[in-house]
């Protein structure tokens, strides 16, 4: 389970590290935010707050800050896929979310394991 979780856990902060890239120095990633009806300043915001959280789930933290971290996650990607639909685009626009959201899902599934297990 620990091999399964830090395989998940990094393919899932690779995909939001990069997403946080994208969305900093990318204009085609700014012009999209703007599509979606959000201000510029919030793409920087949920930029470094996704670095933020990526560094959270890596570090050796507290298990209430990694809870947190892992709630914000899922209120992010959540949201970015029915931003997406709402306005009318398809599954190309919102199925990196969708599939970073599975990622995340199998990512706090197996920590819940793991904290489960040292637990006991």
């Amino acid at each position: 389970v620990t091999v399964a979780f830090w395989f998940v856990t990094a393919l899932f902060c690779l995909q939001i590290g990069f997403t946080a890239y994208a969305q900093l120095n990318l204009p085609q990633v700014a012009e999209a935010f703007t599509r979606l009806g959000f201000p510029d300043w919030f793409r920087v915001e949920l930029s470094w707050a996704k670095l933020a959280g990526v560094v959270v789930l890596l570090a050796p933290v507290p298990a209430r800050l990694k809870e947190w971290a892992y709630c914000a996650f899922a209120i992010d990607l959540a949201s970015a896929v029915m931003a997406h639909i709402a306005i009318g685009e398809g599954v190309a626009a919102w199925g990196w979310a969708a599939g970073t959201l599975v990622l995340w899902a199998g990512s706090y599934g197996l920590w819940r394991r793991l904290e489960a297990a040292r637990a006991k």
